[in-house]
């Protein structure tokens, strides 16, 4: 489906670029500037004729392994596919594909690329893949690493019909945030003065605490309560050998007992 945009981008494509051959590797260390998924086809245009190609690529770049065609993506924009796993590099030196991008289909990979990526086996005498079941399309993901530098949609891609392919896109797409996993810490747990490694004590109960909003010490209370039982007991002690009997002598047991 080509014709059209060799006719069109050629001119300018292969005005831009030399004619040597483009180098496409994946490059694990490369940012990624865009992911996402899509359906693939394949083709083989080397201006043969024997599979209806109409000529060279849009590039001007030879016909190769790694070579895919894309509706809307600047040509030269280089990145990697990955089918079941596999991974191989791509870079955009051609147009299309053209109708069925209208339903989805929007990337199209070099036969020898989507023969790898299949399990199947490049015929070079139909230019077509033999040997993969039958596959003619794939699901893949897209990761692009590379913009080419000419016209051309640098964001997901869209069918070649809305003519994305030939326009300058201001509004390149943001680059993916991939969120890094944060760190935690373990603070050590800091030990009371003279504890001797002993767990910090527990919060002061709020029925402990005076009115003031301060904190009693424990040992201010404990003392406090010690204190008040023992007036008691001396109090009674003293009614009794007073001959005023204030407090029975089963009360003065009860405090006793406290």
């Amino acid at each position: 489906m080509r014709s059209f945009a060799v006719l069109t981008a050629t001119a300018a494509g292969a005005l831009a670029f030399g004619a040597g051959a483009a180098h496409a590797d994946v490059d694990e260390g490369q940012k990624a500037l865009l992911k996402g998924s899509t359906t693939a086809s394949y083709f083989w245009d080397d201006s043969s004729g024997r599979a209806g190609d109409t000529g060279l690529p849009a590039s001007g770049k030879p016909m190769q392994k790694g070579l895919a065609a894309s509706p809307s993506w600047p040509l030269m924009t280089e990145g990697y596919v990955v089918y079941k796993g596999k991974k191989m590099p791509f870079f955009v030196g051609d147009r299309g594909p053209g109708n069925p991008s209208n339903n989805g289909v929007m990337l199209d990979l070099d036969a020898k690329t989507f023969a790898e990526l299949t399990g199947g086996k490049f015929n070079s005498g139909t230019l077509m893949v033999d040997g993969n079941g039958g596959k003619g399309h794939i699901d893949i993901q897209y990761v692009i690493t590379k913009w080419g530098d000419g016209v051309g949609k640098k964001n997901h891609p869209v069918a070649f019909s809305t003519g994305a392919w030939s326009r300058v896109d201001r509004n390149p797409a943001k680059p993916p945030t991939i969120l890094a996993e944060k760190k935690t810490e373990k603070k050590p747990e800091v030990e009371a003065p003279g504890s001797g490694g002993a767990a910090a004590p527990a919060a002061v109960a709020a029925s402990e605490r005076p009115a003031g909003g301060g904190t009693k010490p424990a040992a201010a209370a404990s003392g406090e309560e010690s204190s008040g039982v023992g007036g008691a007991v001396l109090a009674g002690g003293l009614a009794l050998a007073g001959g005023g009997v204030v407090l029975g002598r089963d009360r003065l047991r009860k405090l006793l007992g406290r």
